[in-house]
């Protein structure tokens, strides 16, 4: 399979990043592609991705570049590693290249679309169309990975034959590969808990204790299970690693982005002060108001992501929004 596999990731972030380097460790030909040039010199010249994974290598044997075509020529692996709400302008930058029948494409991205709410496997179908396609998900905060802590993962595809390859592909002895059928659940909850992440580190920020995060994580996966279901998802994927399982490592991690996010706000800052100093994207703030959205198009009750998309976006103070979560009508659980 080494012989056969030719990757691109595109997208230079720490996931993208980590991914390559992964591969390349495998003994795959990897390109690693970003979309800003004098970055990509940077990288290039130093071997190390200071912005998005400081302190680890990029190994000499990774191709790195700002040439789309150059990325994709020749390769039969596509990862897709680009913040969510850039998908869709990514994918049609590359959907006029000729891609043969055989190519896989991997999202690795954990978002909901604005607008148009799809997750990014409807994304990349809108652009590339009947395409061998799979998503991975999973808790894997990068900066661990990429240092070979132990790490579980799942690639799911409707395909059995596309995710099996990949998960071939993709499996080492610190990284291990799952696989599941069903995309619908496991994009869903790998976009949606970060909205609990920001929640969890809104509690965080108002000093509040163990008790509090362990209800947001409880309640918090009982809104991400209702959707799912209503959605199309089977519920017992969001007890596993890409429900559960991510949902706590983003809530409690100290490299969660989303996390930060909310404990900033929880410390009195506003959403634009924080995004105005921050170099990586929180796929939570976007997501809040897709999800919000879905809420309402499911009819599905969503009573702390309806919390947190109005202190994000409605400008409603967090002990307002902790006091409405905590007053609603009794009920059983």
């Amino acid at each position: 399979m080494k012989t056969l596999k030719r990757i691109a990731v595109l997208g230079d972030g720490g996931w993208g990043t980590t991914l390559a380097i992964l591969l390349c460790k495998k003994g795959f030909d990897v390109t690693l592609w970003g979309i800003f040039g004098d970055y990509i010199s940077y990288m290039r010249r130093k071997r190390i991705n200071v912005k998005f994974l400081p302190g680890i290598k990029i190994p000499k044997d990774i191709e790195i570049t700002h040439d789309l075509d150059a990325a994709l020529e020749g390769k039969k692996l596509i990862v897709l590693a680009v913040p969510s709400q850039y998908m869709r302008k990514t994918t049609r930058k590359i959907k006029g290249f000729d891609f043969s029948s055989d190519t896989l494409f991997l999202s690795v991205a954990k978002g909901i679309e604005v607008g148009t709410l799809k997750r990014m496997s409807q994304v990349l179908r809108d652009e590339l169309g009947n395409i061998r396609l799979a998503v991975l998900s999973g808790p894997t905060i990068a900066h661990e990975v990429a240092l070979g802590i132990p790490t579980v993962a799942v690639i799911a595809s409707s395909d059995k034959k596309t995710r099996k390859e990949l998960q071939d592909i993709f499996i080492t002895e610190k990284f291990r590969i799952y696989t599941n059928d069903d995309v619908i659940g496991v994009e869903l909850g790998g976009s949606l808990k970060n909205i609990i992440a920001i929640a969890c580190g809104v509690s965080d920020g108002l000093g509040f204790g163990t008790n509090t995060k362990a209800a947001l994580l409880a309640r918090g996966l009982a809104e991400i299970s209702r959707l799912g279901r209503a959605m199309g998802a089977r519920v017992n994927t969001f007890s596993g690693i890409t429900g559960l399982g991510d949902l706590v490592t983003t809530c409690i991690s100290p490299y969660s982005r989303n996390r930060f996010v909310g404990v900033q706000i929880g410390k009195g800052k506003s959403l634009r002060q924080i995004q105005t100093h921050m170099q990586m994207v929180a796929e939570g703030v976007p997501t809040a108001k897709s999800t919000y959205d879905l809420s309402l198009k499911y009819k599905v009750d969503m009573p702390i992501i309806r919390e947190v998309y109005n202190v994000l976006y409605k400008n409603k103070s967090p002990l307002a929004a902790l006091k409405d979560l905590m007053n609603r009508r009794k009920k059983e659980e």
